[in-house]
């Protein structure tokens, strides 16, 4: 893998802190970057995880009902590891919003504004993952993740429903992402990450396969 997402979905929903001990394992064992999220709501919270290990920072709910928090993180650390994770649904066709606390509360904000807002604000990266699709195996959300990428100026990471090895090169050729994530096809042993880079080579991607 180029990098390894660490992301505690529940922490806001369960108003819970950041698991620092499991960054700190974490980071000691992996040799790659490093991206946190889940429950990170202050700057201290930034700090301690890129003490703790962490090359980069995934704000998501924070992002959203804290708008300048994001200035504030980008302006202390640098846009270059702060991530803003955007769960986003579909509510009618081509309208998507943003929900929080883990994909479970509604907000009514526009998902592609949201985005253009955050990176105005100093995001250097979004996470974009489809609720919608997110284990459902079914593949990204395509046209949010290309609606998203074409709308911003940072690098896109497409999230939420990979399957197969073809939803992977589908996320980045048709989805405009610049990075693709997956989860449950590498945590169950469906695919190996050398299968993936080979699959996404060979549909002429660009990829590094040291």
């Amino acid at each position: 893998a180029d990098e390894l997402c660490f992301l505690d979905i529940t922490a806001s929903h369960e108003d819970r802190g950041i698991l620092f001990d499991v960054v700190t394992r974490t980071a000691e064992a992996c040799f790659m970057p490093l991206t946190v999220g889940g429950g990170v709501r202050k700057v201290e919270d930034i700090r301690a995880l890129l003490l703790a290990g962490a090359d980069k920072v995934a704000i998501n709910t924070a992002a959203v009902t804290n708008r300048p928090f994001v200035k504030e993180a980008a302006e202390k650390f640098g846009d270059q590891c702060i991530v803003v994770a955007i769960d986003a649904k579909q509510v009618t066709p081509g309208r998507w919003e943003i929900f929080t606390h883990g994909g479970r509360n509604a907000t009514g904000i526009d998902a592609i504004a949201f985005a253009r807002e955050v990176v105005s604000l100093g995001a250097g990266e979004l996470l974009v993952t489809s609720m919608d699709r997110d284990g459902t195996k079914s593949g990204y959300d395509i046209g949010l993740t290309q609606r998203i990428a074409d709308a911003v100026s940072v690098p896109v990471i497409a999230s939420g429903g990979v399957g197969d090895l073809d939803d992977l090169v589908a996320g980045v050729r048709d989805g405009h992402a610049s990075a693709v994530l997956a989860a449950s096809i590498f945590h169950f042993g469906t695919y190996s990450i050398p299968q993936a880079k080979a699959h996404m080579a060979a549909a002429g991607l660009a990829m590094r396969l040291d």
